[in-house]
């Protein structure tokens, strides 16, 4: 995959990642997708194989975790009419799924997004450190910079 697809697909995969109950997560059938199979196929594949994916690792969504997911999309998305609650996967998840679909595409996308992940969390790491230098400097300084950290926390 060339450096350019690359970052492609891992805009494309980071933009898919969700934070629910605790966890970076993403969907099955967003998986599905960057795989290029379908859904039920993915869902099939983590059945055979369930030992492998303890709660940490996939769980099911709820009926009103899903429903709190499809509004805050606004539209109704593949996979939203399924017959089952969707799979959600942690990053260890992810992983795992490599196991099970041993596709070379699933191989390649399986890299992208633990680039994706990690990218994210370098990120995270990076907001934190910019958080608290700006508390740091706040004690520091005297009122007089006040509009200025305001106008800095908004911006964060």
């Amino acid at each position: 995959m060339q450096e350019k697809d690359s970052l492609l697909l891992i805009e494309k995969i980071e933009n898919k990642i969700l934070y629910i109950r605790g966890h970076k997560v993403m969907i099955d059938y967003d998986l599905a997708f960057l795989y290029e199979i379908e859904t039920k196929q993915l869902k099939r594949q983590v059945k055979r194989n369930i030992d492998r994916f303890p709660e940490d690792f996939m769980f099911e969504l709820t009926k009103e975790e899903h429903e709190v997911l499809r509004s805050q999309f606004g539209t109704l998305k593949r996979g939203a009419h399924a017959k089952y609650l969707p799979m959600v996967f942690t990053e260890q998840g992810v992983a795992m799924l490599s196991s099970v679909l041993s596709s070379d595409r699933a191989i390649k996308v399986n890299i992208e997004i633990m680039r994706a992940f990690t990218r994210l969390r370098k990120m995270i790491s990076s907001y934190k450190d910019l958080v608290k230098k700006v508390e740091d400097m706040e004690k520091k300084y005297d009122e007089n910079f006040a509009m200025v950290f305001e106008a800095l926390k908004q911006l964060i």
